[in-house]
C-alpha cells in the first residue's frame, strides 16, 4: 500500500516537474511510459478497500486531466488494470462513456473531429468490465471518418476474450490502413494465435512482421524465444529472406547463431560493415581459422569496393593482420599475400587505397 501511494504521488507530481524540459528527441516521453508499465502493477496489485482504490483513482484522474503535454496520456490504456475489479471498471465506464458516445455522435453528424482525454480510460474500463458488446459498439461510433488501430485495439481484445479467435483476427486485420501500425497489428494477431494452440500458424503469418528489436540479433532471439519449436536457421533465413538486399547486415547475427558458413556467405552477397568482418575475423583467428581468414579477406574486399563508413589506414592494417593471424594455422603465407593481391587488382575504386596502405607488407 505504501509503495503504490508513493507510486500515485510520484505519476501526480510528474507532468508538472518536467513540462518546460525539451522533450524533442523524444527521450522523456519514453522514459514517462517505462515509469507508467512499471508502477501500474504496483497500484493494481494493492491490498486496499474500494474507497481507498477509488481516492486513487480521481487523484490519477485530476493528474491525467491536468497534463497538457500530455506525457501522462499512456496511463488511460492501463485504466481497466488500475481499477481492480470488474465493479469499479463499470462504474468508470458509465461515468465515462456517455460523454464519449455524444461525442462520436456529433463528430460523426458534423463531421468535426473531436477529442476526449478520457477516451482510452474508457475504453480500457469497458473492457476491464467485460462489457464487450458494448465497447464494439463504441468503437464502432468512433469510425466517421476512418478506422484507428488505437481504438480498435480494444475491441479485437475484446472478441479474443470472449473466446472469438478468428473473428479477433479478421477484426484486426480489417484495422489495416494508411498510418496503421502494421507491426502492433501483426502482434496482436501472432499473440492471439500462439494464445490458442497454433504456432505453426502464427509463425508464418506473423512472426516476422510482429517482431522487432533494436538490433537484427535482437529480433532473432526474440523469435527464437518465441518459437521454441522452429529450426534457428530456418528462423534467421526467413528474417534474411524478409530484407532482401540487406544480407550483409545480418553477417553478426548469422556469426553469433553459430553458422559461420552462412554468415561468410551473407557477408559476400551484399555490404557488410568491414570493421564488424575485421572483429569477427581477430576474435575467432585460433578457435575457427578458416571462417576468420573468410571474414578478414571479405573486410578488405569491402574497404576496396568502397564499404563503409570512415574507413582509414588503420582498419586496412587491422584487416590485413587478422588475415595474417588467421592463416598462421597452417595456410601458405605467400598464398594468402597472393590472394590479397588479386583482391586489390580485381576491387573497384578503392583497391588503389588499399594496395598503398599495404605497399610495405605484400613485397
Amino acid at each position: 500500500m505504501l509503495a503504490a501511494e508513493g507510486a500515485i504521488l510520484f505519476l501526480e507530481k510528474l507532468a508538472p516537474a518536467i513540462e518546460q524540459v525539451d522533450s524533442s528527441s523524444g527521450g522523456i516521453g519514453s522514459a514517462v511510459n517505462r515509469a507508467i508499465e512499471t508502477l501500474v502493477p504496483i497500484i493494481a496489485k494493492a491490498d486496499v478497500s474500494r474507497a481507498v482504490r477509488e481516492k486513487w483513482l480521481d487523484r490519477l484522474w485530476d493528474a491525467l486531466q491536468e497534463d497538457d503535454m500530455p506525457y501522462l496520456e499512456y496511463l488511460g490504456e492501463f485504466w481497466g488494470d488500475l481499477c481492480a475489479t470488474p465493479e469499479i471498471a463499470a462504474k468508470w465506464a458509465d461515468d465515462l462513456a456517455p460523454t464519449l458516445t455524444t461525442m462520436w455522435n456529433h463528430c460523426a453528424s458534423s463531421g468535426e473531429y473531436g477529442y476526449l482525454k478520457g477516451t482510452t480510460a474508457c475504453l480500457s474500463a469497458l473492457y476491464a468490465a467485460g462489457r464487450y458488446d458494448e465497447l464494439l459498439a463504441l468503437i464502432a461510433k468512433s469510425e466517421y471518418r476512418h478506422k484507428s488501430w488505437h481504438n480498435r485495439v480494444w475491441g479485437a481484445k475484446a472478441l479474443a476474450a470472449a473466446g472469438k479467435h478468428a473473428e479477433a483476427i479478421r477484426y484486426a486485420e480489417d484495422s489495416k490502413g494508411l498510418n496503421a501500425p502494421l507491426a502492433a497489428i501483426a502482434a496482436f494477431c501472432e499473440g492471439v494465435l500462439l494464445d490458442s494452440g497454433f504456432a505453426d500458424e502464427a509463425y508464418a503469418r506473423y512472426a516476422v512482421e510482429a517482431t522487432y528489436a533494436t538490433t537484427n540479433l535482437a529480433t532473432f532471439k526474440a523469435i527464437v524465444k518465441k518459437y521454441p519449436h522452429m529450426p534457428r536457421e530456418t528462423i534467421l533465413r526467413d528474417l534474411i529472406a524478409s530484407q532482401p538486399g540487406q544480407e550483409g547486415k545480418w553477417f553478426a547475427t548469422a556469426k553469433d547463431a553459430g553458422f559461420f558458413d552462412l554468415a561468410i556467405e551473407l557477408a559476400n552477397r551484399s555490404p557488410a560493415d568491414p570493421r564488424t568482418l575485421i572483429r569477427a575475423a581477430r576474435d575467432f583467428a585460433a578457435e575457427r581459422p578458416e571462417f576468420a581468414l573468410s571474414a578478414g579477406m571479405t573486410a578488405l574486399r569491402g574497404i576496396a569496393n568502397g564499404w563503409g563508413h570512415d574507413i582509414t589506414g588503420v582498419d586496412v592494417l587491422d584487416a590485413y593482420a587478422a588475415v595474417m593471424a588467421a592463416s598462421a594455422a597452417g595456410v601458405d603465407e605467400t598464398v594468402v599475400k597472393a590472394d590479397v593481391r588479386a583482391l586489390i587488382a580485381a576491387s573497384r575504386g578503392g583497391g588503389e587505397f588499399v594496395g598503398r596502405v599495404l605497399a610495405r607488407q605484400l613485397v
